[in-house]
Parts: structure tokens; C-alpha cells; sequence
């Protein structure tokens, strides 16, 4: 029995140190795959896949009423947009995560227009497997973890 967990042992070591020795390949530019996305070894290897600003729209919408009704107990709802815009993409060094920032402006169900500021990630949604979206909407961050006045959800 120990000599059989000895040999399992033996080869997962060897299992890794190939997929490690494969992925590292030295010149060589690929986008990473499925397995690099899935067990978070992605590293700077990112197609640069981010969908534009308006694919993440019915998202903000639907968490920010969720976001309301559960924490804050308010019927609040985003009604529309206008003036949604990129302000920036991946501003920061190359290899690093690409991510989007836009700005829209939100009708809300009070009547009133506010400042939505958000990015989009590639590789940031469930289990790395898609987009994700982070969102503040000025005048809505209770929490204050965008403050001040959403500032931390733009670039």
C-alpha cells in the first residue's frame, strides 16, 4: 500500500512538472487556454477579448436592483442609460489583466440621472470563465468601497 502511494505521488509531480515545463515554453506568444483560465494559471498570456461597454449593461442592472432589495431594503431601479462611454482600456502595464472602464449615465426610478462608472475584466466572471463586471453607481455606494463618489471604479 505505501508503495502504491509512493508511485501516485511520483506521478502527480510528474504530471505538474509537464504542464508546467509545456505552459513555460520560452518564445512563444499564445493566448491561454481553457486549463490556464480554469485552474487560475493564467498568468500574462490574455486574448484581450473584453466586449464593449454596452454588453455589460443588462448586468449592472439587474445586480444594482438585486444590491438594493437585499442590503438596503429599496425598490430603487436603473431605468435607462444614455451617454455610455469608454474612458480607458488596460491603462495599466502591459500583461496585466485587460480591462475596459466606461461611464454611463443611469435614469433611475427616483427621478433622477446618476454617474455610473464601471470596468470590465477578461477572465472576471464565475470561476474565470468569462467577463465580469465591476460597477458603482455615484449617490448608491453605501458601503463607500468605490469612495470617494465611485473615484476607486475608474482608472
Amino acid at each position: 500500500m505505501l508503495c502504491f502511494i509512493r508511485i501516485a505521488r511520483l506521478a502527480s509531480v510528474a504530471a505538474a512538472a509537464i504542464v508546467m515545463a509545456w505552459a513555460a515554453q520560452p518564445g512563444t506568444a499564445r493566448a491561454a487556454g481553457w486549463i490556464e483560465k480554469g485552474i487560475y494559471l493564467s498568468g500574462p498570456n490574455y486574448d484581450g477579448d473584453v466586449p464593449p461597454c454596452e454588453a455589460a449593461l443588462g448586468e449592472i442592472t439587474s445586480r444594482f436592483e438585486s444590491t438594493q432589495a437585499r442590503f438596503w431594503n429599496t425598490n430603487v431601479q436603473i431605468l435607462g442609460y444614455e451617454k455610455v462611454r469608454q474612458i480607458a482600456y488596460s491603462p495599466w502595464a502591459k500583461g496585466t489583466v485587460p480591462r475596459r472602464f466606461c461611464t454611463a449615465v443611469a435614469d433611475v426610478s427616483t427621478g433622477r440621472k446618476h454617474l455610473v462608472s464601471y470596468f470590465i475584466t477578461e477572465g472576471g466572471g464565475m470561476i474565470g470563465a468569462t467577463w465580469g463586471v465591476t460597477f458603482c453607481v455615484a449617490g448608491f455606494d453605501q458601503s463607500m468601497a468605490y469612495s470617494p463618489a465611485c473615484k476607486m471604479a475608474r482608472p
